[in-house]
């Protein structure tokens, strides 16, 4: 029997907002995990206790936002929206049936203006991370991590190219340190001559750069597969045990990913506090200088097999014949002429030179087996790292080398792709690179409130 609805509402309910939510919904379950109100504490210094105008609740603030990546809202006009019609959203702000929604401008000024440069989302995020931690989610022991590229708001139009002074970071900054002790070693105990101080001085070394005039903090980014462009580049690092975020840091798209590795491990290590005893992570990351200095943190390092088939020219007497004798410190030819150390190079970390003596080359019977047609002399190369590199590359192959391989393109790829789906981290509506590390935080924060809510409920 067909029936017709008149589609008129006239009847008085006497009904609660509590009453309208179900039990088993997702924000009622994130209420009941998570205390916000630690929140006041964070961002009291940024309200006047006894001027101005009535701010926003910030915990609404927060939620505000929240909501916005926990269920895909791209858009704070849309976030607005949704609250004004959607009974879950209201019952999570603390929001009446009546009560007005917080205009969509104002939450965003706020965001913009209230928060910047405060670090107070990466706050959120950690203590988000610390509730994870506290309820057994996080092992802390194997820790994964890769990067994923983030589009700039910035037309190509914008592009224009600049000559600048080569930058230098920390990751460059450690391998001085490096080479200094390790030269100072070498000097004191091999003899080597110590390093010719430069008199003349040189300006720094300029490069051509292609910046954006729209978002000059983005960086052009230039790889295989990836699309050309200003992007930044989103770092993550996530725990084996249940994929929860344990860092996230944000870089210009132009930026190496092994650059901020070890900050970041140290930041997981010493200011997180988790106990890493292994790391997985791509080619990208596979420095010497990263080996070494994870070896000296009792990390082990897996990566994907070294296909590095060696540069420069190819000679059929290579370092396998060479003997090498540790008590001199000294290499000797099948020929019997010895090499010796005569410098600390830079490369991928640091190299000991060893030479033979020219005038030993020149009259050699093998020196077209043995020298490059370019050069007057031997020369093997020895890497001051490499017995941090063969310690991990002796694992290569091995079941655990393939699983933790295995579980860095699970976890991380994987929460990639679902925050490239839900949290808009395809592109980007702001500019700066404090609104590409916030947006990333906040991804990684309702990504992980969810997997808690996973494991909890």
């Amino acid at each position: 029997m067909l029936t017709r609805s008149n589609g008129t509402q006239i009847k008085v309910h006497y009904i609660t907002i509590e009453d309208l939510v179900p039990s088993g919904h997702l924000l009622r379950q994130i209420e009941y995990l998570i205390d916000f109100s630690f929140i006041y504490d964070e961002v009291k210094n940024l309200y006047s206790i006894n001027f101005g105008r009535p701010g926003i609740d910030p915990v609404v603030l927060v939620k505000y936002l929240l909501i916005g990546f926990l269920y895909g809202i791209e858009s704070e006009r849309r976030i607005e929206q949704e609250i004004q019609v959607n009974v879950a959203y209201r019952w999570f702000l603390g929001l009446d049936l009546d009560g007005k929604v917080p205009d969509h401008s104002t939450i965003s000024q706020n965001r913009r203006r209230r928060f910047n440069g405060q670090n107070f989302f990466r706050k959120l995020f950690e203590q988000v991370l610390y509730l994870c931690m506290d309820s057994g989610l996080v092992e802390g022991k194997v820790i994964l991590t890769d990067s994923t590229h983030i589009k700039a708001n910035a037309s190509r139009k914008s592009e224009r190219k600049i000559w600048v002074e080569q930058e230098t970071h920390n990751f460059m900054e450690r391998l001085d340190r490096q080479e200094a002790i390790e030269r100072e070693r070498l000097e004191h105990e091999k003899g080597l001559p110590p390093k010719r101080e430069k008199r003349i001085f040189k300006p720094k070394p300029k490069v051509q750069k292609i910046v954006s005039s729209t978002d000059p903090d983005a960086g052009f980014l230039v790889r295989r597969g990836k699309p050309l462009g200003m992007h930044y580049l989103s770092h993550q690092s996530l725990d084996s045990a249940n994929g929860i975020i344990v860092d996230v840091a944000v870089t210009p798209g132009n930026v190496n990913d092994c650059i901020p590795y070890l900050d970041r491990m140290d930041y997981i290590t010493d200011h997180i506090g988790l106990p890493v005893e292994k790391a997985g992570v791509d080619g990208a990351y596979d420095r010497t200088l990263i080996h070494k200095e994870l070896a000296d943190k009792n990390i082990v390092m897996y990566t994907p097999p070294d296909k590095n088939t060696g540069g420069g020219c190819k000679v059929q007497i290579d370092r396998t014949n060479f003997q090498y004798d540790e008590l001199s410190d000294t290499f000797t030819c099948p020929m019997g002429k010895r090499l010796r150390l005569r410098n600390l190079e830079r490369s991928d970390g640091l190299m000991k030179a060893y030479k033979a003596d020219r005038k030993d080359c020149r009259i050699c019977s093998k020196r077209d087996l043995c020298v490059c047609a370019s050069g007057n002399e031997r020369t093997l190369r020895v890497n001051v790292f490499e017995n941090a590199v063969k310690q991990n590359r002796e694992r290569d192959g091995s079941p655990e080398h393939q699983q933790i391989l295995n579980l860095r393109q699970i976890w991380c790829e994987g929460t990639f792709a679902a925050q490239k789906r839900n949290h808009n981290l395809r592109q980007l509506f702001r500019v700066g690179i404090e609104a590409a590390e916030t947006h990333g935080l906040l991804s990684a924060t309702a990504l992980n409130i969810r997997r808690m809510v996973k494991y909890l409920t």
